[in-house]
């Protein structure tokens, strides 16, 4: 990967980009465990459906604001991060990202190609790979998302950041309803411009989430439903949407 991010910082913020003017990541100089951007509080949406899970693999670091987040958040969460790009990796104590040691370690590695042979079953995928031209093809195919479904666990959830209403996000859906059997929910960005695609291995965990949403947002930690907030209803939505007739 020969992308060198960028750094840019104001009085608020520090963000990353790569050879684009697009913003990957954005961190509060005063929370820097804070989600800023709404696309990030979106994905956090699947501890609705598996509120604890045990094993997190994320391809794609950027300035690592899912991971501080679920690192500070799941104590009990082993923590795999697959990054392609070192110059990013590099840049990880800029974000506060915390030092690797028995639940975090931040491979550089092709995220594809660490699907091909993924060392365990994990409960949680999120996907977030991008570089300054978008997300790469080699994250887009359906053998990628077979391999990630094959990579759950039972009651595993993928989450893939895509950018919305284009080509690719409209094949992307289409592939990952193939590879999951019509188990997927959309879940557009407040912001615009990012369509979370959740899927899961069990279609139980979205008509359930779906048809107990109110206790399942009780049951979640505080700090949990200080993030989801915002995006409460359009994952109550979504879930309705995509749970099966009774």
């Amino acid at each position: 990967m020969s992308e060198r991010p960028h750094l840019h910082r104001n009085r608020q913020t520090l963000s990353l980009s790569l050879d684009s003017s697009l913003i990957q990541s954005c961190m509060s100089l005063s929370d820097p465990d804070e989600l800023v951007l709404d696309y990030t509080r979106t994905m956090m949406g699947c501890l609705l459906l598996n509120p604890a899970p045990r094993t997190v693999l994320m391809i794609g670091l950027g300035g690592g604001s899912m991971l501080k987040y679920l690192y500070r958040h799941l104590p009990d969460a082993d923590l795999t991060v697959v990054e392609i790009n070192q110059g990013v990796i590099d840049m990880r104590h800029d974000f506060h990202i915390p030092n690797d040691d028995a639940r975090l370690r931040i491979l550089c590695a092709d995220g594809a190609a660490f699907m091909a042979k993924p060392p365990h079953a994990f409960d949680l995928i999120l996907v977030d790979g991008f570089t300054g031209a978008g997300m790469p093809e080699a994250l887009c195919s359906r053998s990628f998302y077979q391999r990630c479904r094959d990579a759950l666990s039972d009651q595993g959830v993928l989450v893939a950041n895509v950018q919305a209403e284009t080509t690719q996000s409209r094949t992307i859906g289409q592939r990952l309803s193939k590879v999951f059997e019509g188990a997927v929910i959309h879940v557009e960005s407040d912001e615009g411009g990012n369509d979370i695609m959740t899927a899961v291995a069990n279609r139980l965990l979205i008509d359930d989430a779906a048809s107990q949403f109110a206790q399942r947002w009780k049951d979640l930690a505080p700090a949990h439903q200080q993030t989801l907030a915002v995006t409460s209803t359009r994952l109550e939505r979504a879930l309705l949407k995509g749970r099966r007739a009774p």
